[in-house]
């Protein structure tokens, strides 16, 4: 028997009064205008996105409050609002006594220590601009982001230094200082380096922040293109108001939350809803240095009584690969909401969170580009399982056509598809990109932005994902999205992720053809392909399912959990597979 179509909330699913209880009367009365006056702003004028985070509570009456606990391998250490304003103050004098200027760019490269985030809010203090890179990056694709975005600082560790940086110096001349944290805390002494310890033990814990404008550049995040160099999105202190307005409404965040994002700081999520969102609300936020691993994870919801989860729907099919007896080991009794973002969220995991949490999970959908959540299931309101949700207060989104001379054709019936479209004006929405204007103005249509994004709004506003512009399969006249293929596949109790390509065809144009990788317990054979064809073509009817299937142990991913389809079309057609640099380890 199929799962229902809706899952329906009530008042006693909401162990919370939740922030945005009537959605409705909420998005009549929302402006930005009125989002930023709930923010303080700089003293003598001007914002800062650090000041908002950080010395707003350090000044009031959450300064002894716990703003991170870094759960490490040996240790837990817990930094409060009040230390936290102290060494960030810290960093910014690092910088200033390098003199490190107003608008120069600091990249960061390590794990989830502490190091990252006084680094990342230190130097907003100091009016820089901010690039956090991910550890697991190669020294070529470190090379071509420092070189794009011509970093003149680059904090990292002394082993990625040594193992990564120190072979590519040379091809760096903008790079003027590295700040090292030492390896195990020891001190370093590098040739053409900067002993960070050393230099923050010699800094003042007091800083005057530098009066940075909400138009003022504040990050820099690299997006991979499908082929060539990658897209630096600048973003501006003003983005903010969006970090906290989505803290507010999407992640629902009260004053007594510990919080949990899973998302490295080299991924956007990590940005925003990492270190800024959850500061921003004055909560704890949980910050794990490790590697995934099921069961730790399952340890730390239980041991650290998370409240709210923001997590990847890769993490989520991993967890769900790893059993359900294991989640049953640990109990969650402060876990009342879970969200999802990186990929579309298939409906078999909303449902298996509600099953094994108690707690359905809810998806939301944005880019790097947008800078924060646009469109959410949110907390208080029905789930239909499979959509991305409804645009957030502030948010105006369409389906639109774009037509061959530029403007565009907004489609109003439900259930259409079309482009995904964004009315200009929310805080977050990306400034440029970095030496590229003309591809910044392409995103662009009157005052649409252009996500890329095939959709579908229904009757009830809901927005659903069909695909990329670029992945959608033209097959005998269909145009067919590869989510809602890898979702019907992953009802199957031995799938554990799909991944979904046309392959061009002499008779139809293309073919579906899908990737499967299979949960423990099950292992590839011939009778398994041909139950996985029957059940697609059950769910999905002969045109849309899939005429070929193959056995891959684990999937090509981003490390923000997406689904590289066009690197699987590319490897099956014999293609050049073109920036591969954010691809995850071992895939």
């Amino acid at each position: 028997m199929g799962r229902p179509a809706i899952i329906h909330k009530t008042a006693a699913d909401l162990a919370v009064p939740p922030h945005l209880a009537d959605y409705a009367a909420t998005c009549r009365a929302f402006s930005w205008d009125a989002a930023r006056r709930e923010l303080a702003g700089l003293p003598g004028g001007g914002l800062n996105i650090a000041f908002e985070a950080v010395d707003r509570h350090a000044q009031g009456a959450r300064a002894d409050h716990v703003a991170f606990r870094f759960l490490g391998s040996q240790a837990q250490r817990d930094i409060s609002y009040r230390e936290l304003s102290r060494l960030t103050n810290r960093f910014a004098n690092v910088l200033k006594t390098l003199g490190v200027q107003r608008g120069e760019r600091v990249f960061v490269l390590t794990g989830r220590i502490p190091e990252l985030y006084t680094a990342v809010l230190g130097s907003f203090k100091n009016g820089c601009v901010v690039s956090p890179l991910f550890s697991a990056f190669g020294p070529e694709p470190l090379a071509t982001r420092l070189k794009l975005g011509e970093g003149a600082v680059l904090v990292t560790t002394e082993g990625l230094y040594e193992h990564k940086v120190a072979k590519i110096r040379q091809q760096l001349p903008a790079l003027r200082h590295v700040l090292l944290v030492g390896d195990e805390g020891q001190p370093t002494n590098l040739p053409d380096t900067h002993d960070l310890a050393r230099l923050m033990a010699q800094a003042p814990d007091a800083f005057d922040i530098v009066a940075t404008q909400a138009e003022d550049p504040a990050l820099l995040h690299f997006t991979s293109g499908t082929t060539g160099t990658p897209k630096g999105a600048l973003h501006v202190h003003g983005a903010v108001v969006t970090h906290w307005a989505t803290g507010r409404y999407t992640l629902d965040l009260h004053a007594d939350d510990i919080f949990w994002c899973t998302a490295d700081p080299g991924w956007v999520t990590g940005t925003s809803y990492g270190i800024i969102a959850p500061l921003l609300h004055g909560v704890t936020s949980i910050v794990d240095e490790a590697e995934f691993d099921a069961e730790r994870w399952w340890r730390i919801l239980h041991e650290q009584q998370v409240s709210v989860w923001y997590t990847a729907p890769t993490a989520i099919r991993m967890l769900m690969k790893a059993g359900a007896e294991l989640a049953r080991k640990y109990s969650y009794p402060r876990l009342r909401f879970v969200a999802s973002v990186g990929e579309p969220l298939n409906p078999e995991a909303v449902w298996w969170g509600l099953d094994v949490l108690g707690k359905p999970i809810h998806d939301n959908w944005w880019q790097t580009e947008t800078g924060g959540i646009m469109i959410a299931n949110l907390p208080a309101l029905d789930i239909k399982p499979g959509s991305m949700g409804l645009p957030l207060p502030g948010v105006e989104a369409a389906i639109v056509r774009q037509h061959a001379d530029g403007p565009v054709e907004v489609l109003d019936q439900p259930g259409r598809e079309g482009e995904l479209a964004l009315k200009r004006g929310w805080p977050s929405m990306l400034r440029g990109y970095l030496n590229n204007e003309e591809r910044y103005r392409k995103c662009f249509a009157g005052d649409w932005y252009l996500t890329g994004d095939l959709a579908r709004r229904d009757a009830d506003g809901y927005y659903w994902f069909v695909g990329r512009l670029d992945d959608v399969i033209k097959s005998a006249g269909h145009l067919i999205g590869p989510f809602e293929v890898e979702s019907a596949l992953m009802e199957h109790p031995a799938v554990a992720e799909a991944g979904v390509i046309g392959k061009p065809d002499a008779l139809v144009g293309e073919v579906v053809k899908a990737f499967v990788s299979l949960k423990e317990g099950f292992e590839p054979s011939e009778a398994l392909r041909m139950e996985l064809l029957g059940h697609a073509r059950k769910k999905l009817g002969a045109a849309v399912a899939p005429k070929e299937i193959d056995f891959l142990a684990t999937l090509p991913r981003t490390r923000s959990g997406k689904i590289m389809r066009r690197l699987l079309k590319a490897r099956e057609l014999g293609l050049p597979e073109g920036d591969t640099s954010t691809l995850e380890a071992g895939a």
